[in-house]
């Protein structure tokens, strides 16, 4: 927790950097000694090049990005940023911005655009809420690779059936597709459900969504003799 200029309580995250790219040392230095008061990391660079070249860690982080840099507009570096996809949250900063360069930015995925000069506090206010959007994007990032792990724990089968629940199909229907006993798909069912650590029908079938299992359901298996045993 961190007390901003304005003297309200603010949560940073634990380990955040804020990144500053601006070809002017005094607004370099400023912003960097504005964020350091409140006890914000931050690493400066007077050219897109350097931050590009510098070894990001694996921290919350948000970037402070000037517009119009020497040879180089800030709207080209935010296109080489989604190129390489670095999904770091955007707030630029200008001293020549007008509407149609700020819409472009927004709609290219900027977290915010502030005129210069701005206000300290609408600063930190845009930092803190770019990086409590870095922080909800991580965490979102660490629970779907979590899904994923499990998923990947399922055999083929247990695949098929979970993709076929998740797009609202019975067991029977789901049986009478791929050629099961009813008794079988609910085997696979129940295995799958285990291994996803899903803990109801309803949280099962919320897990197949978030992995998107009801876009692009598994192709139904080759139909063969129904045998009441475990279908393997």
């Amino acid at each position: 927790m961190r007390i901003d200029p304005a003297g309200r309580s603010v949560k940073i995250a634990e380990g955040a950097i804020v990144y500053i790219v601006d070809d002017d040392e005094s607004v370099r230095e400023a912003v960097e000694a504005l964020l350091r008061s409140v006890g914000v990391s931050a690493e400066t660079f007077s050219c897109a090049q350097d931050f590009f070249a510098y070894p990001m860690p694996d921290v919350p982080a948000c970037l402070v990005l000037d517009v119009r840099l020497r040879g180089q507009s800030g709207l080209v570096v935010q296109q080489q940023i989604a190129a390489q996809q670095m999904r770091i949250p955007i707030i630029f900063v200008t001293a020549h911005g007008d509407i149609a360069m700020s819409v472009r930015a927004m709609k290219a995925g900027a977290a915010d655009f502030l005129a210069k000069p701005f206000r300290d506090q609408d600063l930190l206010d845009a930092v803190t809420q770019a990086l409590a959007g870095d922080v909800e994007r991580r965490a979102a990032d660490r629970s779907f690779a979590e899904l994923r792990r499990r998923y990947e724990l399922l055999t083929p089968r247990e695949r098929h059936v979970m993709a076929r629940v998740v797009n609202g199909l019975r067991n029977r229907q789901i049986a009478h597709e791929m050629n099961l006993s009813e008794n079988t798909t609910k085997f696979h069912r129940n295995q799958a459900m285990k291994k996803m650590e899903s803990k109801s029908l309803v949280d099962f079938v919320l897990m197949g969504g978030v992995l998107g299992l009801q876009d692009a359901p598994d192709a139904p298996l080759a139909r063969r003799p129904v045998k009441d045993s475990d279908g393997a």
